[in-house]
């Protein structure tokens, strides 16, 4: 929807509709499937704890008002949030997982010191700062290429990335396209969209989870 973070449209046949869900299967014997996700984000500061949450409102770290450590953590950025909340997103592990997840914010409410995130923040997940630049963003969608390559031959590449990134890179943009489609050879035809969320697994495996500001690529290949 532009960027405006309101409501998505889905079509299928005839139908446009909003709140739901379109799947495609392929199945085979000759087929083969490759699947990466990575965001290139650098963790910094401290593990900490989440001491107060609720569904995808963010309310103490570590005892600490989550909007307070932010602004003594982000400095002269600070002043620009809920914006500059996309260069510095939150790395998240929930209590008893091994995955990690980027969360991104998206609003703020100073009354109540909290802030909101594009996922869940579930209370006793364990959380880093992270920042990034534009070289490690572009790293990051790389390496997802790379976990991606099913093979060598003619493939098809289905690249889903966070509209947070699109706005983080502008003009490099392209970039990010160039740096996946390097990863994965000459043979590889690219297509995909913008999204304000991605689902996929991180290594193998691991299970689906809902990600942030993160590039993922899937690749199908007909073994011949």
């Amino acid at each position: 929807d532009g960027e405006r973070f309101e409501r998505t449209t889905l079509l299928h046949g005839c139908d446009i509709f909003s709140d739901g869900v379109i799947c495609i299967g392929f199945y085979g014997d000759r087929l083969r499937v490759g699947q990466g996700t990575r965001g290139g984000w650098v963790p910094f500061g401290p593990e900490r704890l989440i001491t107060a949450s609720h569904d995808n409102v963010l309310l103490e770290i570590d005892g600490e008002s989550a909007l307070d450590l932010y602004e003594r953590y982000l400095g002269k950025h600070a002043k620009n949030l809920p914006a500059s909340g996309h260069l510095f997103p939150l790395n998240l592990r929930e209590a008893g997982s091994s995955v990690w997840v980027v969360r991104t914010i998206l609003g703020l409410d100073r009354e109540r010191k909290a802030l909101f995130f594009g996922g869940d923040v579930p209370l006793g997940s364990t959380v880093r700062l992270m920042r990034g630049s534009i070289d490690n963003l572009l790293d990051g969608a790389e390496e997802a290429g790379r976990m991606a390559r099913a093979g060598d031959g003619a493939s098809l590449a289905i690249l889903v990335s966070c509209v947070g990134r699109k706005m983080l890179l502008k003009q490099f943009t392209e970039e990010e396209i160039e740096a996946v489609a390097e990863a994965l050879g000459p043979e590889a035809t690219l297509t995909g969209f913008y999204s304000y969320g991605e689902i996929a697994r991180g290594i193998e495996g691991e299970p689906c989870c809902l990600h942030n500001q993160t590039m993922m690529v899937t690749v199908l290949q007909e073994i011949c």
